[in-house]
């Protein structure tokens, strides 16, 4: 029998199991922690569900397909709940903005804020389904393992002028600094800046368009969970809070992987879902490909962290959508900061999360569920000691919560606790605490990102953030689709 492994059970490496065990491949998915999820972990405090995020699922198609691979169905597992709208946008001076794809209430909107902007936001739609249909929906899942095929793709990639940024594409169609906001800002959700990332990421429009923005119910750790449900019944094995320490290699091959409790098994075939850098240099360090690359890699650019303050509070607020964007009084000042200057500013721009005016079983009766997040330079660009800072940044962040929304929110809280950069290297092995791994930049994507197998280890594969085409759950998922076919050429 065929036998492989997967290392760090995320979406991606979830995924990748699936496919593997349901191809016949005989898998084992390691987990370092006591649940899967990885990112998309969850706690439960007095009562109350915090997901520790991602909380947008778009592309429910990309998921379904996992089921349909043994002739299952999503539901059997996970209960996908419609979000609408997508996202609330909210700015300083009091303007707000509903995002979705109900198209008469959307033009509503920008016939509010930007009446003369209609005919080129219509313009900016036909180039992003553009980019989604060469940027996804041909690339999306393909392996890039030569410059060859890179250089195959850069007629299309030129053609959508890949080079330039989202905002510099947006702002070429439409000239209201809100809507040219409201247009770029889905990029931080994967963690590129909008005034860098390339403009193929403008693709992210046409998704949540054509396949909606969705939740599952109980929390987003539920579709692990269901994923995790699949995986078993296929007959695959996890094994959970058992850190993998060493992937052992033999020549170019590698051949076994041992864990911190001393466990070690064979396998013809191994791959990893863990953060990139600590994958090479870390858990490949008896190698000298390991060693090389953690020092390649080490030197690139890495996306920002993130600093969340989850909190559950008395009453419920049904006027508060799912997704709201607290826009701050800069854009691309605040950006500039976070980006290049790595320093902590005193205004923040802030998504709140709030699952439980779509599901309010993520609560105890009469309470709400809350999560506020802001973006922060990861720990090589600013490094605080996040003991002292976290808890007055905590404040800050609540209090302006309650500026912009719930007046009275510290009387109101039940409990709560924060999640910084330190938390993201100490829980996930996560390259200087970045939150999404390496920066979606055009010179870190597609075949400049991480392979989906290694170059020099033939039976070594990647999958997740760090590898093409990126984080996100769409992007993680797709990862391990064009991984797991590269794995199943390669093991018949």
């Amino acid at each position: 029998m065929t036998r492989a492994c997967v290392i760090g059970a995320g979406f991606g490496g979830l995924a990748l199991a699936v496919r593997l065990q349901s191809a016949g491949i005989e898998t084992t998915l390691i987990e370092a922690r006591d649940k899967v999820g990885g990112r998309g972990y969850a706690w439960e405090r007095d009562g109350f569900t915090f997901d520790a995020g991602p909380t947008v699922i778009t592309d429910p198609a990309c998921l379904k397909e996992l089921w349909a691979l043994s002739g299952s169905d999503i539901a059997q597992d996970v209960e996908l709940m419609p979000v609408m709208p997508f996202y609330r946008l909210n700015w300083a001076d009091g303007v707000t903005f509903d995002y979705s794809n109900d198209e008469a209430a959307l033009r509503r909107e920008i016939a509010r804020i930007a009446p003369d902007d209609l005919a080129g936001y219509d313009d900016f739609l036909h180039y992003s389904a553009g980019v989604f249909q060469e940027g996804y929906v041909k690339l999306g899942h393909e392996a890039f393992l030569n410059f060859s095929s890179m250089i195959k793709a850069a007629p299309a990639l030129a053609r959508y002028q890949a080079w330039r940024s989202v905002y510099s594409i947006v702002s070429s169609y439409v000239s209201s600094p809100k809507l040219r906001e409201a247009l770029s800002f889905h990029t931080l959700l994967v963690g590129g800046n909008p005034m860098t990332t390339s403009a193929i990421y403008a693709l992210i429009h046409k998704l949540e368009k054509d396949g909606g923005v969705w939740w599952a119910r109980g929390g987003t750790n539920k579709l692990a969970q269901g994923m995790a449900a699949l995986f078993e019944r296929l007959g695959g094995t996890v094994m959970l809070g058992d850190p993998v320490v060493q992937v052992h290699t033999v020549g170019d091959r590698v051949t076994e992987v041992e864990t911190n409790s001393g466990w070690k098994q064979r396998f013809d075939a191994i791959a990893s879902n863990g953060d990139i850098v600590h994958t090479y240099r870390d858990l490949l360090s008896g190698s000298l490909r390991g060693r090389e690359m953690g020092r390649k890699l080490a030197a690139k650019r890495f996306s920002p962290s993130l600093f969340l303050v989850h909190f559950g509070l008395e009453g419920t607020w049904p006027g508060i959508p799912h997704h709201t964007i607290l826009f701050g009084p800069r854009y691309k000042g605040l950006l500039e900061d976070i980006y290049q200057h790595g320093v902590l500013p005193r205004d923040f721009s802030i998504y709140l999360h709030h699952p439980t005016v779509t599901d309010p079983s993520m609560a105890p009766e009469g309470h709400s569920t809350f999560y506020a997040l802001i973006p922060v330079a990861h720990m090589g660009k600013l490094p605080i000691d996040w003991d002292e800072v976290g808890p007055e940044l905590e404040t800050r962040v609540l209090d302006e919560v309650g500026r912009r929304l719930i007046p009275d929110i510290h009387e109101r809280i039940v409990t709560k606790f924060h999640y910084a950069p330190t938390d993201f290297a100490h829980d996930l092995a996560a390259y200087q605490g970045s939150a999404f791994s390496l920066e979606p930049i055009l010179t870190q994507s597609a075949w400049f990102r991480g392979h989906n197998r290694d170059d020099g280890l033939k039976n070594f594969y990647l999958a997740g953030a760090g590898t093409h085409p990126g984080a996100g759950i769409p992007g993680v998922v797709g990862s391990a689709k064009a991984t797991a076919k590269l794995m199943l050429e390669d093991l018949k």
